[in-house]
């Protein structure tokens, strides 16, 4: 928890081009009960005291380069990897994930979608890490129901890569059904300590119990409430 304060400290940086920092920010207000920090992606540092930090979805800097690669290199980029490498649990969510591993924090990368088109849709899940802050709320082999919406989501990496991530463990969701070509089904990966998640289905998307299951429910805020479960216990 940030030094000085019992408010649990989330931030959500906004690039040009995201569209899901507010319902970012609405999902971790949801679960925590304080005010998200919204941080420019211009800014050079990060606030104080920060628990937790979300890099959102949507289509940071138009997508040119390459998806996530412009915004990689954005000022605050720089603060991120900093803290990142310094323990601060992250999550990078579709765009977000996308910019994660252009800036080295995960392994891999993010294609086009094997189908050539843009995937909206609800999809099923099995949990396959739950070690992690992010996944130690769902059960192993558990099947849960989480909103995709990407044209760029299909990961890729080289066999060596794959077989470090399934050795270690840092596989954190695969998909149940074929969804954009993911090698070995691959939705969502751990850093080696565990405190970093990309995962291209948008948990902020599904936190409202009374949401109808084929949306997903409330799945996506469980994995919210692990986090804070996970860090206030610390």
């Amino acid at each position: 928890m940030g030094a000085g304060s019992n408010a649990f400290k989330a931030g959500v940086i906004t690039f040009p081009g995201s569209n899901c920092d507010r319902d970012m920010a609405v999902a971790l207000e949801a679960v925590t009960g304080t005010p998200t920090i919204r941080i420019w992606h211009g800014d050079a540092d990060l606030p104080k005291g920060l628990d937790f930090l979300a890099l959102p979805g949507g289509f940071s800097y138009g997508d040119y380069l390459r998806s996530g690669a412009m915004a990689a290199k954005s000022p605050i980029m720089r603060a991120v990897v900093t803290a990142a490498e310094g323990g601060l649990p992250v999550l990078g969510v579709c765009n977000g994930f996308q910019v994660l591993t252009e800036a080295g924090l995960l392994p891999g990368a993010l294609m086009r979608n094997a189908g050539q088109t843009f995937i909206c849709r609800t999809v099923p899940l099995k949990v396959t890490n739950t070690s992690s802050p992010f996944t130690q709320g769902f059960d192993i082999g558990e099947t849960i129901r989480i909103p995709v919406a990407h044209h760029d989501g299909n990961y890729f990496a080289d066999d060596a890569t794959l077989d470090m991530l399934e050795g270690e463990g840092r596989v954190a969701f695969r998909y149940e059904e074929p969804v954009n070509g993911s090698q070995r089904d691959i939705a969502g990966v751990l850093s080696a300590n565990g405190r970093i998640l990309g995962m291209m289905p948008h948990p902020e998307r599904a936190i409202e119990p009374a949401a109808h299951p084929s949306m997903g429910g409330a799945d996506g805020k469980r994995l919210f409430e692990s986090v804070l479960a996970a860090l206030v216990s610390v």
